[in-house]
């Protein structure tokens, strides 16, 4: 007997459990004539799950609500399945993938997604801590896949199930290809699995957002406005509508005011202009020594600014150059979020393994902005050393390091990246 599942057809939740019982040869049907918010709001259905919220299982047992405890469910159907891996340790990776995909990856897809399509409450600030934090978790997910397949051994699991269809989520409605760009292992791995039979029957073909979408009106009262020409009595009644309106509008136009202002825009202005330096990098082409260089030096500013050396602490771990490529380019990605106050090089070093990763980072203000050392993880990676503008050695190298010097102290360059 069918297993009968209570969702849309296209709900990403119920294709958890339902691509997992393609692979697991377990049936589960769709409930017939299922119909978001009439049947979810039925005493029959709310037996089942008080919260009213879809996926819902019937099993011979009784009902199970919550989409990864039914796929879960769905996948232990089959004694010894493969989705749960071959070992006790294969089974920890997909739970720890799986918790991942849901407390990292969805729920930040959520977060950006459901206050523009009108779900939630829309707040700017809100939306770059979200996006922020997406951007970290697909870093993070980026530097895994960047040398595996899948996330957990040799073949499909129920992580990669569960991981696919949350992505999905995010590709379809809100993740460009601007955006997952910056991600190119993710989006290999994404395409690589909905393309797989077994997700396509099920998905059928995924087409990537063209653009993020706008933020739904909220101009439910400016609807109203049609309503203006009511008082036809008194002309006097329009104009005070008229006086009061603006009044209205221009309370709807200040709430979004309280955006956190950046600890940085309330420093002191300084003499350099971190724009301007990023110009003159960016477009001198010839004598960089000479122009750059010097340019830089004339327009630094220690009271404004500061300058760090970094070192990555694990050095000797970097034996595969793409991964240590891979490493740097996910902790710049990272690094997003003080673009507007900040310049910085990456050096890869090294002819052979184990390749070196060191750096320079210029800040605005005097210490290391405190909501980068808490927001991207990389920092404690690195050990910072703050540069003394007075040694002319340490002056030397920050130079060397900003017109990618080769040899450098003695080593040949694999690459070098810019933040700018």
């Amino acid at each position: 007997m069918a297993l009968i599942l209570h969702a849309a057809s296209t709900n990403k939740n119920a294709l958890k459990a339902l691509i997992a019982a393609e692979y697991s040869g377990v049936k589960v049907e769709l409930a017939k004539n299922f119909e978001m918010g009439v049947s979810n709001k039925t005493p029959e259905f709310l037996k089942m799950n008080p919260i009213g919220k879809t996926p819902v299982l019937e099993t011979p047992d009784g009902p199970i609500f919550e989409s990864n405890a039914i796929a879960r469910y769905v996948t232990r159907l089959q004694p010894e399945n493969p989705l749960y891996g071959t070992t006790l340790f294969d089974y920890g990776l997909i739970e720890q993938w799986i918790d991942f995909s849901a407390t990292e990856i969805d729920v930040s897809i959520g977060r950006w997604l459901h206050p523009r399509i009108g779900i939630a409450q829309y707040l700017p600030p809100a939306e770059e801590a979200a996006i922020s934090s997406l951007k970290r978790s697909l870093g993070a997910l980026n530097t895994h896949l960047a040398s595996n397949t899948y996330l957990v051994g040799h073949g499909v699991t129920l992580a990669d199930i569960i991981m696919t269809c949350n992505l999905s989520n995010g590709f379809k409605h809100i993740m460009t290809k601007s955006f997952t760009s910056e991600f190119p292992h993710v989006e290999r791995y994404f395409w690589t699995m909905v393309n797989q039979p077994k997700f396509h029957k099920l998905l059928g073909d995924v087409k990537q957002a063209d653009s993020v979408p706008p933020v739904a009106s909220k101009k439910p009262t400016q609807a109203k406005e049609p309503a203006k020409p009511k008082p036809k009595d008194e002309p006097k009644k329009e104009a005070k509508k008229e006086e009061v309106k603006p009044k209205e509008v221009e309370e709807e136009e200040e709430a979004p005011k309280p955006k956190a202002k950046n600890p940085l825009d309330l420093l002191p202005p300084s003499k350099m202009i971190l724009d301007e330096w990023k110009r003159l990098y960016s477009n001198t082409k010839t004598n960089f020594r000479e122009v750059a260089i010097k340019g830089f030096w004339d327009m630094y500013d220690p009271e404004g600014y500061s300058l760090w050396f970094c070192n990555y602490k694990y050095n000797d771990e970097n034996s595969v150059s793409f991964v240590t490529l891979n490493k740097v380019s996910g902790f710049l990605q990272r690094m997003d979020l003080v673009r507007k106050y900040a310049f910085g090089k990456m050096l890869v070093i090294g002819s052979e393994p184990p390749f070196k990763v060191k750096g320079l980072w210029l800040f605005r203000g005097k210490e290391i902005p405190q909501y980068v050392l808490d927001e991207c993880y990389d920092m404690e990676l690195y050990e910072w050393t703050k540069v003394d503008i007075s040694d002319e050695a340490q002056k030397e190298r920050v130079s060397q390091m900003i017109e990618d010097a080769e040899p450098f102290e003695g080593e040949a360059l694999l690459d070098a990246k810019c933040f700018k």
